[in-house]
C-alpha cells in the first residue's frame, strides 16, 4: 500500500495536491476525520487484494482543520495505520501568512478558525494548531511562490518517479529594487554592478530570458566571476540547511527593474542547481512591470 496523508495550512494548496495524486493513480478523499482514516485504508487494501490487481494501491487521504475538534485525533489516527501494517507518508502544504491572506480574498472565503474575525487571526491559530505535525512531516513544500505546474512537477517525481526528496525546495526570485526586496528572502543577492542592457536600445525592450540579453550579461569575466563564487556558497550552505531541517531557501536576485540582468542571473543559477539534483523553482516577480511602450 502506497499510502499518502496530505494536510497542512488552508489554502495552501491541498485540494490542488488531491488532484495531482489522482492523476497518478492514488485512490482520493478528502476532509476525513483522523478516526476513520485506518478503516478506509484497510477497506482500500482489502479491494485491491480480493480485486487481484497486480500494481500496489494507492491511497491519498486529505485531512485539515475544516474538522476542527475532530482534527486533533490525527496523531492517533496515524498511529492505528501504522499498527496496521500500512506505512504511512504526511504530505505537507504550506505558504506565507501574505500569500494566504491574498489567496482567501481572491476567493472570498472566511478561515475555517475565524469565520468572524480577521484572517490572520485564524492563520495564527491554525498554524500554532499544526506545528507538530510539520515538524513530523516527511514532505514539505511550501507553495508561496509556487506555480501549478511546479507543485505538479514536485509532486510526481516524490510520489511518481521515486525520485528522492532532500527536503529543501530552493525558490529563485528576480525582482527590481525599485519594487521593494521580498519580504521573504533568506538571501540577497544585488546584480547592479553589471552593466545594464537598458541603455542599449536593441535590447531595452526584450528581457533577461531572450538570448540577446542573456548574451549581453553572461559573456561577461565579472558575471563569470560572480557566479563561480556565489556557486561555492550555496554548495557551501546547501547542506547545512538541509542537516538543520529547513526546508525552503529564497534566493532574491536584483537588479533596477528586475527585467533584464537579475533575470538572466536568477535563470544561469537555477539551471546550474538543477543540473546538480536541487530542487528548483524559479519565478520573475517584476519582468512585466518594466516594460517599455513600442511607439510607431
Amino acid at each position: 500500500m502506497n499510502l499518502v496523508i496530505v494536510t497542512g495550512m488552508s489554502g495552501a494548496g491541498k485540494s490542488t495536491a488531491l488532484k495531482f495524486l489522482e492523476d497518478m493513480g492514488f485512490y482520493c478523499a478528502d476532509n476525513i476525520p483522523p478516526s476513520l482514516m485506518a478503516g478506509l485504508t484497510r477497506e482500500v487494501s482489502a479491494h485491491y487484494n480480493t480485486a487481484g490487481e497486480e500494481y500496489v494501491p494507492r491511497l491519498a487521504i486529505g485531512v485539515d482543520i475544516r474538522l476542527k475538534r475532530l482534527f486533533e485525533g490525527f496523531a492517533e489516527g496515524r498511529r492505528e495505520i501504522e499498527k496496521a501494517g500500512y506505512p504511512v507518508k504526511i504530505l505537507f502544504l504550506d505558504a506565507s501568512e501574505d500569500v494566504l491572506i491574498k489567496r482567501y480574498k481572491e476567493t472570498r472565503r472566511s478561515h475555517p478558525l475565524a469565520p468572524h474575525d480577521r484572517l490572520a487571526t485564524g492563520i495564527e491559530a491554525e498554524r500554532e494548531l499544526l506545528r507538530e505535525i510539520r515538524a513530523r512531516s516527511d514532505y514539505i513544500i511550501d507553495t508561496t511562490h509556487v506555480l501549478t505546474r511546479d507543485l505538479r512537477r514536485k509532486m510526481r517525481e516524490i510520489f511518481f518517479e521515486d525520485k528522492s526528496f532532500d527536503s529543501l525546495i530552493i525558490n529563485i526570485i528576480s525582482f527590481g529594487y525599485k519594487y521593494g526586496i521580498p519580504t521573504d528572502s533568506d538571501l540577497v543577492l544585488d546584480v547592479r554592478f553589471l552593466p545594464n542592457p537598458f541603455y542599449d536600445l536593441n535590447l531595452r525592450r526584450q528581457t533577461g530570458n531572450d538570448p540577446e540579453v542573456a548574451k549581453f550579461v553572461m559573456e561577461r569575466d565579472e558575471t563569470r566571476i560572480f557566479l563561480e563564487k556565489f556557486g561555492s556558497m550555496l554548495d557551501f550552505l546547501i547542506p547545512r540547511y538541509i542537516a538543520e531541517g529547513k526546508n525552503q531557501l529564497v534566493v532574491a536576485i536584483g537588479c533596477t527593474g528586475g527585467k533584464h540582468r537579475s533575470v538572466a542571473i536568477s535563470s544561469a543559477i537555477a539551471n546550474t542547481l538543477q543540473k546538480n539534483g536541487n530542487s528548483v523553482i524559479i519565478s520573475h516577480r517584476d519582468i512585466e512591470k518594466d516594460r517599455v511602450p513600442i511607439i510607431e
